[in-house]
């Protein structure tokens, strides 16, 4: 049952932030809009709640409410920032903004978008540790809570994992390709060239 409700709701994320886009940029209905975009947090309250009474009526503790504390803790962190890039890519398809700026991919300005990523990562991986303890609890140590405490090492791993991933960037920073630089003496070569070459290489992308 958990597994199912953790499908419906990552599909009813996804239906509820293409009708709010779709009202908000077609029907230019702001209002309507904005209460289609509250409702995503009410999704991961559905599947708490649910994954609580599950265990409240005797369920024994398995891999699918471990599963359910690390989806919720996965959209309680990353949510947001998905709704807010798809919004600006909506406003500039469908409404004639500028075209969103792409994440960085080169040197500093990489390492620190990275970095940001990493720390949403650890504030997910946080809120799912902090579920799945509470669910630790709640049984009581006389239950089989193995696969709530797996659980927790999966988050506590992957939080790592990614944590070196992201702090490659920093060690070893990507360089940006020497092709991208207009061809002119490095001595007259202006920010503004440089802006303007990397410009270039986004379009061409």
């Amino acid at each position: 049952m958990i597994v199912g409700l953790i499908i419906a709701c990552e599909v009813g994320f996804w239906v509820l932030l293409a009708l709010g886009l779709a009202v908000r940029y077609l029907l230019k209905w702001r209002r309507t809009s904005v209460v289609l975009l509250l409702c995503e947090p009410v999704l991961e309250l559905v599947l708490f709640v649910a994954t609580a009474i599950d265990l409240k009526n005797g369920a024994e503790p398995s891999w699918e409410h471990g599963l359910a504390a690390l989806y919720i803790g996965y959209t309680v962190a990353f949510g947001h920032y998905t709704i807010r890039w798809l919004d600006g890519h909506a406003a500039h398809r469908l409404a004639g903004a500028p075209r969103p700026p792409k994440p960085p991919r080169y040197g500093r300005a990489r390492a620190a978008h990275e970095a940001k990523l990493w720390l949403r990562a650890v504030f997910g991986g946080a809120v799912a540790l902090a579920l799945l303890q509470l669910a630790v609890w709640y049984v009581g140590e006389d239950g089989d809570v193995s696969s709530l405490r797996s659980f927790q090492w999966v988050a506590i791993r992957t939080v790592g994992i990614y944590g070196l991933i992201a702090l490659s960037y920093t060690v070893f920073p990507r360089k940006e390709p020497a092709s991208a630089l207009p061809a002119r003496d490095p001595e007259h070569v202006t920010d503004a060239d440089v802006r303007r070459a990397r410009q270039n290489e986004e379009q061409v992308r």
